[in-house]
């Protein structure tokens, strides 16, 4: 993997994340918790964005990011997936662990042990990830890119 073609596969999952959270959509109203199936199709369509304007950063604008750094954005978007799928399947769960507010409205009253657990793993991870990948993206552009001289 070289920087563009790892900010092309950030793109792809940028995109196919809102495709993904386009269909969910419809599929809103059909789950036992349907305010915590809103949540899923929220995430899925900004996360996607949010990714679909990283990439669209990286290929477009000169920077100064780094290999390493493009690496750590698409496990972020790896990352992303298993929350988004995780409150996918919570909206037949119901949990209650992680997303309190959210499972209030929806009147949830919590999942098995593992659900919760499931639930609350893959959102601290995706937190993470998405943290790192955006405070990497930020420093490599803050620092001026290679070959830029100073004006």
């Amino acid at each position: 993997m070289n920087i563009h073609s790892g900010s092309r596969q950030i793109l792809i999952h940028g995109m196919v994340l809102v495709m993904v959270g386009l269909v969910w959509g419809l599929a809103v109203p059909g789950t036992p918790h349907p305010r915590l199936a809103l949540g899923a199709h929220i995430q899925f369509m900004t996360n996607g964005m949010l990714f679909i304007v990283l990439a669209t950063a990286l290929l477009a604008l000169p920077h100064s990011v780094g290999l390493k750094s493009v690496r750590v954005m698409v496990v972020a978007a790896w990352l992303t997936w298993a929350m988004a799928l995780s409150e996918v399947a919570n909206s037949w769960w119901g949990t209650t662990q992680m997303l309190p507010i959210a499972a209030s409205q929806a009147g949830a009253s919590g999942g098995e042990h593992m659900q919760e657990l499931i639930v609350s793993v893959a959102h601290i991870a995706a937190g993470l990830g998405l943290i790192s990948a955006w405070a990497l993206l930020l420093i490599g552009f803050v620092k001026p890119p290679a070959g830029a001289g100073s004006t």
